[in-house]
């Protein structure tokens, strides 16, 4: 479905998380470990930023003061239906690629939805 899509085709790592039972911070954590296949250096500072709501959902972002090296991407797979309503299943890489860009470009690449979040991105960097 992807394949050969790149603009407002990326996203950041996201999943859901239960406020009652999970600290958003904790949540965070888990889900870059969970996407990218390498947990951030417990010294990570992450930065919390205003909650997006896109597509329906409520996104509580972070902003990560710490080295990532995309190249160490290892994603976790995933099963879906492919083609819709085949009955066929596939597994397949959660994510594809990981990259930095500039914030600038960002707003191309992300998912529109989560346009916001480049703003806010660099207010934060800007204070």
């Amino acid at each position: 479905f992807w394949r050969g899509k790149n603009e407002h085709a990326w996203s950041i790592p996201k999943g859901e998380f239960d406020p009652e039972g999970e600290d958003s911070c904790d949540c965070a954590r888990r889900e870059f470990t969970e996407e990218l296949g390498t947990a951030l250096p417990d010294n990570a500072e992450l930065v919390a930023l205003p909650i997006v709501k896109a597509s329906g959902k409520h996104i509580h972002p972070f902003l990560v003061r710490g080295d990532f090296d995309p190249a160490t991407l290892v994603s976790n797979t995933t099963e879906i239906e492919w083609p819709p309503r085949s009955g066929r299943r596939l597994t397949i890489p959660e994510v594809d690629a990981a990259a930095w860009f500039t914030l600038e470009d960002a707003v191309d690449y992300l998912h529109k939805g989560q346009g916001p979040l480049v703003r806010a991105i660099a207010q934060e960097l800007a204070d």
